[in-house]
């Protein structure tokens, strides 16, 4: 890794501790017994997310990172955990929590435009639509 890469990472996980976002994930983590370990890029990987809520395959608090997937899974989808890690970035960005909000407030636009919540959340899209599993939309 490269060290303005490494510091890079440093500087997210340290803004997504102190702006209480990865504090919530791993709450979260622990309130559903879902196992963490560390992962890539300073992320903290928790696996086995079982509530139903939300429905995706994974998703991002701050930098921790929920899959219902097993661990054997998921290093078979490093575009995915790639997807994951630009959220980990937009939580900091977004100086943490109220990213949640723009995030809802984003999906809810792109359901309401092209009936899915991901195709047209600018979020998403900046993610990358197909490293987090999505169908690119056609354009009209």
């Amino acid at each position: 890794m490269r060290s303005d890469h490494r510091r890079a990472v440093r500087l997210r996980a340290a803004c997504n501790m102190a702006n209480l976002s990865t504090p919530l994930g791993l709450l979260v983590a622990a309130a559903t017994r879902t196992r963490v370990v560390r992962g890539p890029d300073g992320l903290i990987v928790g696996f086995g997310y079982r509530p139903r809520l939300p429905k995706a395959g994974a998703f991002t608090v701050g930098n921790v990172v929920l899959f219902r997937a097993g661990i054997a899974d998921v290093a078979a989808r490093p575009r995915l955990v790639a997807h994951e890690s630009r959220h980990a970035t937009q939580y900091a960005v977004c100086l943490g929590l109220p990213f949640l909000p723009a995030y809802l407030a984003a999906a809810g636009w792109s359901l309401l435009r092209c009936g899915h919540p991901a195709l047209r959340n600018p979020f998403e899209v900046r993610a990358g639509l197909a490293d987090g599993g999505y169908r690119t939309p056609r354009r009209p």
